[in-house]
């Protein structure tokens, strides 16, 4: 019997088989990114937010779940304009954060 909608598949990530060792080295080089409380303002003030879906609390909580190439796709919208950096309530350099995510996760040199 079809009632019209279907079923969407899990989404669900089991976080005991994500490999985080690039998160754990990110957090080495930026102790920063634990302080990001994800309150949405860097993303609300982001130019390129609102034309591509850049959102750096979302990059980061992508990169926490394991979920590194839907992160790094989004960190290709990123401008460096550094609006992010001057709302940030906990003073999160997030350019910087920004610059070394892309390090990390695109095999840049250090």
């Amino acid at each position: 019997m079809d009632f019209g909608f279907k079923l969407s598949p899990s989404s669900a990530v089991n976080l005991d088989n994500v490999n985080l060792e690039k998160f754990e080295e990110l957090h080495r080089m930026e102790p920063d990114v634990y302080k990001c409380m994800a309150c949405g303002s860097c993303s609300s003030t982001c130019p390129a937010g609102r034309f591509s879906g850049m959102s750096l609390r979302k990059v980061i909580l992508a990169l926490q779940r394991g979920k590194e190439k839907e992160a790094t796709a989004m960190m290709r919208n990123c401008m460096l304009c550094g609006k992010c950096t001057m709302v940030c309530p906990r003073g999160i350099n997030t350019r910087h954060l920004i610059l070394s995510i892309c390090r990390i996760y695109n095999g840049e040199e250090k």
